[in-house]
């Protein structure tokens, strides 16, 4: 079976949504023992306003298709992203959606977390610029509770990857963002069991 996990962020441009996704692949590539990433995002006129993306794909093994075509894990943070990409979920995915910019639920066969991504940003950060961290600790959670990544791997590498300065702003973020998923109950309905000494499952 695939080891193959896909994962997109979407939102829109400023959100920081590539930056995200950036950092979860170099955290899988540069410190998680075996296993290989690649990311794409989406530019041009989406930038502005419109619905923009950007994705990861995990593997154990090679990735001979770059792109996420049924993201087994979406984060949606606009309602215009949520309404262009949520339709292409993996059957049995997850789905988190913020509570503040995404309304209507999308009729999918998926597990759907509202979360308040922005909000918490905005409430207890004081700037939304770090949206795009506390929707990364939601998605490290995940990966975490389905053995694909280790949360300090992807905190290690924000730590490297923001501008200098704002490193403990950032993290500070993420670690919301983690604690906000890890109060959800998960099912993971894409998970097989884990072998033993092994952090990594199949998808």
């Amino acid at each position: 079976m695939s080891d193959r996990y896909e994962i997109r962020v979407a939102g829109s441009g400023g959100q920081g949504v590539i930056l995200a996704a950036v950092i979860i692949g170099q955290a899988a590539a540069l410190m998680e023992d075996g296993i290989n990433s690649v990311q794409t995002q989406a530019y041009g006129p989406e930038a502005r306003g419109g619905a923009s993306k950007s994705e990861v794909v995990l593997a154990r093994g090679e990735i001979d298709y770059p792109k996420a075509a049924r993201p087994h894990l979406q984060v949606m943070l606009t309602q215009k992203a949520c309404d262009k990409y949520a339709a292409d979920t993996k059957r049995g995915g997850i789905v988190i959606l913020d509570d503040l910019h995404v309304r209507r639920t999308p009729e999918i066969d998926a597990e759907i977390h509202h979360l308040p991504i922005a909000k918490t940003a905005r409430d207890v950060i004081g700037r939304e610029v770090v949206t795009n961290m506390i929707a990364l600790g939601t998605v490290a959670r995940v990966l975490e509770i389905g053995g694909r990544l280790r949360p300090e791997s992807i905190r290690h590498t924000i730590k490297v990857a923001v501008p200098k300065g704002t490193e403990e702003m950032n993290c500070r973020a993420f670690d919301l963002g983690y604690r906000l998923m890890k109060e959800r109950k998960i099912r993971l309905r894409h998970r097989e069991r884990k072998a033993p000494g092994r952090f990594w499952l199949p998808a």
